[in-house]
């Protein structure tokens, strides 16, 4: 009977913890390379391989252009292998360009111009934002977004907000000059906001009142261990009814939020940067696999518009984190695009394999501290 039901919890724990996150990662690998690919065929380089996943091949076909389309055993990432490529991170086979006839040069990824390359490169981290905003635009359009009017219920003794001058019953209009739809609209803005004045806008029994407060710096762990440090104004949401709703919207304005959406998880991200590197915020946040693993599967028990939203995050994660300046990226290679520019001809050959490895040590490294927090997690 017990090993029945260790089977049976290892069976709900594939359902709603794996498969849900092979699903949201899939997709999001699957559009950015595709973005890569997409590219580069109309630019005139041969495709050699487009893998979803790294390792051992699974499954695969070769399409009428030669192009290998294969699923791999390690699904954590996959890549696009251009001829002239020497291996899946895009370096250079020198030895294999240097030899190449004149018709085979029009195919190579290596010897098409810098302009082409470069945009090559940059469709990768501009299909996943691409695919954020359409993932966003569609949930508010069919699932809709819970909205609950931003109206004050009560107010902490000795907070920010009394400090503030709030009162039960203000409406809020606006704070920082965003205008705000719901409550939750209000949190985002202060609780990336510890320490810095906000002027709120709200609407006191038909009349505006402009009030000025600086949320105060709430810390806590979350359930994975990570330490968040977040602003609070000290008031509470208004339950009447009819103050929440679920709203969809059009396809215009549900592009735009989409839009909205995509540039506020920027936003927050290079704050949350900025925060590390300031020592304001702590880098235990930092998660990996596990981490999204365990995430995906929450949000499928929640609703499958909430694993969207988690797609559409993940994917403009994605995005940023490979227009980061580290070789092996697709920053780094944007990176080294701007050196020929400037130099008028490549780095050379032994620089390039240089940088090349020291991109691989700090990504290796960086996937070690990320899943060395995940770990930390489960076990703290």
């Amino acid at each position: 009977m017990n090993l029945f039901a260790t089977l049976g919890g290892w069976g709900q724990t594939f359902v709603w913890t794996v498969i849900p996150f092979l699903f949201v990662l899939t997709i999001v690998v699957f559009f950015h390379e595709l973005g890569h690919f997409w590219v580069a065929r109309r630019n005139g380089v041969r495709v050699e391989v487009f893998s979803i996943g790294f390792g051992r091949e699974l499954a695969g076909f070769n399409d009428r252009h030669g192009t290998r389309w294969k699923l791999s055993a390690i699904p954590l990432g996959g890549y696009v292998k251009f001829y002239g490529d020497a291996d899946a991170a895009s370096t250079p086979d020198f030895a294999g360009t240097a030899s190449m006839s004149e018709e085979q040069r029009r195919e190579s990824f290596f010897h098409k111009t810098l302009g082409q390359r470069a945009a090559i490169v940059a469709a990768g981290p501009i299909a996943n934002f691409i695919l954020a905003i359409v993932i966003f635009a569609g949930v508010f359009m069919v699932f809709g977004k819970a909205i609950t009017a931003p109206r004050v219920d009560t107010v902490v003794a000795d907070s920010a907000a009394a400090r503030a001058g709030f009162q039960p019953g203000d409406l809020v209009l606006s704070v920082g000059g965003r205008s705000i739809e719901s409550f939750s609209d209000m949190q985002r803005i202060v609780a990336a906001s510890a320490g810095d004045t906000l002027t709120i806008v709200v609407d006191r029994g038909g009349s505006r009142t402009e009030l000025s407060a600086v949320p105060t710096i709430h810390e806590f762990k979350d359930r994975f261990g990570g330490t968040h440090r977040i602003g609070r104004l000290g008031i509470s949401r208004s339950n009447q009814p009819g103050d929440t709703q679920i709203r969809r919207y059009d396809p215009f304005t549900a592009t735009v939020m989409g839009v909205q959406e995509t540039w506020f998880v920027i936003e927050r991200t290079f704050a949350y940067l900025g925060g590390i590197v300031m020592g304001t915020q702590s880098a235990d946040q930092l998660g990996g696999p596990i981490r999204i693993a365990q995430v995906s599967g929450e949000a499928a028990q929640v609703s499958f518009g909430a694993l969207l939203m988690l797609a559409g995050l993940i994917s403009v994660s994605i995005g940023l984190l490979n227009l980061f300046p580290i070789p092996m990226l697709d920053g780094g290679h944007l990176v080294f695009y701007a050196i020929e520019a400037v130099r008028g001809r490549p780095m050379s050959e032994r620089s390039q394999e240089m940088a090349f490895r020291f991109g691989l040590a700090l990504v290796l490294m960086l996937m070690i501290f990320a899943t060395w927090n995940d770990i930390r997690g489960l076990v703290g």
